[in-house]
């Protein structure tokens, strides 16, 4: 079945640029006219987000956001044989030096990210690091085991590695037990399970429950945290931008570093609101 399913995305993503735009556009009208998929969560997570807007202009955002969604889709399936000289040109990161300046002087670095974007090529970030850092990306094991192993190795590709949630802890511990700094890339804006939740913020006319395990986390082994700004600037083309959060974050009163970081996503979000992940149920706690 890996098998497979990795000659499909083989496949796919040695379809010209240009092609792969149009098979989109296709699939687009399939997936929002005919399959429907989510779009009622989606409406309702659009019309609750952007109470200031007309239904006009949440049905004008929620169909933009079905176009991209689909486009990120096949973009991924790229990851499977796109050249790293071509991602270097699709996916810039204007101001990198500042972490790697951070990995020079001995001190890791956490990159707090959202799901803003074509996330999924943020793996390309392996690209602009220094040869002696290692940049590790914290994800969920899927529960298929086939969909997981194949999204591990089209996100090792560029040179990162993929360390599931519950080892980031040891990977983080062994990495400084041998005096080597590292990267961490973690995705925030998950939902915490319901036992798990400690502190609510505002985000997007909610007040919702903030995963806080990465600030937990960049304080206990004095990381410095950056947020990313990815921004699509075209089809196929994307700018990852590091806005600093703070230089020593363990001075931060508890749970603030969490609510500096859905402040930029919050940002991020307004500024390009056809690309933020819809489909999810990111509101399902709020209070």
């Amino acid at each position: 079945m890996y098998a497979l399913c990795h000659l499909l995305v083989k496949a796919l993503s040695h379809i010209p640029f240009a092609v792969l735009y149009a098979l989109s556009d296709a699939l687009y009208y399939l997936l929002y006219y005919v399959i429907r998929y989510r779009r009622k969560l989606v409406r309702r997570n659009l019309t609750e987000s952007f109470p200031e807007k007309s239904p006009r202009e949440i049905v004008r955002i929620e169909k933009r956001f079905y176009h991209f969604f689909m486009d990120m889709l096949l973009e991924t399936c790229k990851l499977a044989s796109i050249s790293p000289e071509e991602m270097r040109r699709r996916v810039t990161f204007p101001n990198f030096e500042q972490a790697n300046e951070v990995v020079r002087e001995g001190r890791s670095v956490t990159f707090f990210i959202g799901h803003c974007g074509n996330w999924e090529w943020m793996s390309s970030v392996g690209l602009w690091i220094d040869k002696d850092a290692v940049l590790a990306q914290v994800y969920h094991r899927l529960t298929n085991p086939v969909m997981d192993a194949l999204m591990k190795h089209l996100r090792e590709r560029m040179g990162n590695v993929c360390v599931e949630m519950r080892e980031t802890a040891r990977f983080v511990s062994h990495r400084r037990s041998e005096g080597k700094p590292c990267m961490m890339a973690l995705i925030a804006d998950h939902s915490p399970k319901w036992r798990d939740i400690r502190h609510y913020v505002q985000f997007l006319h909610h007040e919702v429950p903030g995963l806080v395990g990465p600030e937990k986390m960049t304080k206990r082994y004095g990381h410095v945290p950056f947020f990313v700004h990815l921004r699509r600037l075209r089809r196929g083309y994307y700018e990852c931008e590091l806005t600093l959060l703070h230089n020593h974050p363990e001075e931060l009163p508890d749970y603030e570093l969490t609510d500096l970081y859905f402040k930029y996503l919050e940002a991020e979000i307004l500024a390009q609101p056809e690309c933020y992940l819809w489909t999810h149920n990111r509101f399902k706690y709020a209070r």
